[in-house]
């Protein structure tokens, strides 16, 4: 008889009862797979009655139920537990009290391996115990163990990536449909795409979260959420898409990861991206994870990045490989990553194209007055789009300016002096240009 592995599932809301519903749906082939029986042995859930009724939906017993910590983790055979409750308070201290118990961790929570991963993942291999987290980054993509096994071999040029289905939603529609960016926020948040507080989403600071882990597992140095550069999608107008479909582009919300002379950037903004560009065709609220390596080429992972059995197929694969090196004898080889101390670059260090839209004075020696102010702060400029329009005025037009390369902080110089111009009525909005793929 195989060896029975127990599981035991730290909140059962919706993605910890899709990794229920996989264990309990694909339990024989698994057990095959695997080489052991893996069997869910304790749930705990505040909410008891309705976990208890979910569990009999799939065929499972009601007593599996506890909302006591303590009960939970001193439940006989217990070898795995799945934190999905969230958050980094009550997680961290129900995973760090699981660990000292000799249990192996599976987790979905971005928060927590983004702020506090280093020390979790160190106390695990003191333990002697695995501590997986592939779907706490793009969900059912299999991205996390990619980077840290199957591309092993490569150095990461840059990994950029769509990793947040809500904002990609919002701008897929805008799009393609012309709605204003309110009236699309609207519609998501009606269709459960949206948070009833989009802030985390719409601001950008959920993706900023997973390119934390991903900077960190890539170049193999402890990358924080403090150390990610944020910019949500809430400025992106009408216009800013209808002028990229003008130009030949596309604006998605990207998070960027890349490393340069030894520092690392990582940052999460929009960007507009070519129409033939991979990551343009990633639409609604699918994600995807494009990865530049100096031995593999570029490749993309895309697929559903959140939902029940999305994210719990993620989930159920960390299971299977705790459970293989349970039975093989192998926990706690794999821990934290991040060996090296490598800088963060700032803001002032990035290089981009820039997009930049505003009204100006319709007048003779305008365009020269602009193109002197980029000119003194060392920005080329590569192209000009000049409009008559209503904002500002009779004598008003809008002008927009895409650069070249340049270094962050000089364009960042020639916009404050842009700012205090007189012929520059207002800046409507600046959006990065990656141009190539």
């Amino acid at each position: 008889m195989s060896q029975t592995i127990g599981i035991g599932i730290m909140g059962l809301g919706t993605v910890g009862y899709g990794a229920a519903t996989i264990l309990q749906r694909n339990r024989d082939v698994l057990s095959i797979r695997t080489k052991c029986d893996l069997e869910l042995v304790a749930v705990l859930e505040r909410e008891k009655e309705t976990a208890q009724k979910h569990l009999e939906e799939i065929g499972l017993s009601a007593g599996l139920v506890t909302d006591d910590i303590d009960a939970f983790l001193n439940t006989e055979g217990l070898d795995i537990v799945v934190e999905v409750i969230g958050g980094t308070t009550v997680a961290k201290t129900f995973i760090e009290k699981a660990i000292a118990k000799g249990k192996s961790i599976v987790t979905a929570n971005k928060d927590l391996m983004a702020i506090h991963g280093k020390e979790l993942l160190n106390a695990a291999t003191e333990q002697g115990v695995d501590l997986r987290f592939e779907a706490s980054v793009a969900g059912g993509i299999p991205i996390i163990d990619v980077l840290k096994t199957d591309l092993i071999g490569n150095h990461f040029d840059s990994i950029m990536g769509i990793v947040n289905g809500t904002t990609n939603y919002i701008l897929t529609r805008m799009y393609h449909e012309s709605i204003d960016f309110d009236d699309v926020l609207k519609e998501a948040q009606r269709l459960g795409y949206a948070e009833s507080d989009p802030t985390a989403d719409i601001g950008g600071w959920d993706a900023a979260r997973k390119v934390a882990i991903l900077a960190s597992i890539a170049y193999n140095s402890r990358v924080t959420l403090d150390d990610v550069y944020v910019e949500g999608i809430d400025k992106i107008t009408a216009e800013d898409i209808a002028a990229a479909r003008k130009l030949g582009y596309v604006i998605k919300l990207l998070g960027i990861a890349k490393e340069d002379n030894g520092a690392i950037e990582a940052r999460v903004h929009p960007v507009m991206i070519p129409t033939d560009h991979p990551l343009a065709a990633v639409n609604d609220t699918f994600n995807a994870v494009f990865v530049d390596g100096d031995v593999v080429g570029q490749t993309m992972f895309y697929g559903r990045g959140a939902g029940d059995l999305p994210t719990g197929s993620a989930i159920v694969g960390d299971i299977c490989a705790v459970a293989r090196d349970i039975v093989f004898g192998d926990l706690g080889q794999q821990g934290c990553t991040c060996y090296l101390n490598k800088a963060i670059k700032t803001q002032n260090d990035y290089v981009s194209k820039f997009f930049i839209r505003m009204q100006v004075e319709d007048s003779p020696g305008v365009l020269s007055s602009i193109a002197k102010i980029f000119g003194e702060n060392g920005v080329s400029i590569a192209s000009v789009v000049q409009e008559r329009c209503k904002c500002g005025g009779a004598a008003a037009a809008s002008l927009i300016v895409v650069t070249h390369k340049v270094q962050e902080g000089k364009f960042l110089k020639a916009k404050q002096q842009l700012e205090s111009s007189e012929a520059v009525h207002g800046i409507d909005n600046i959006i990065r240009v990656e141009d190539e793929a």
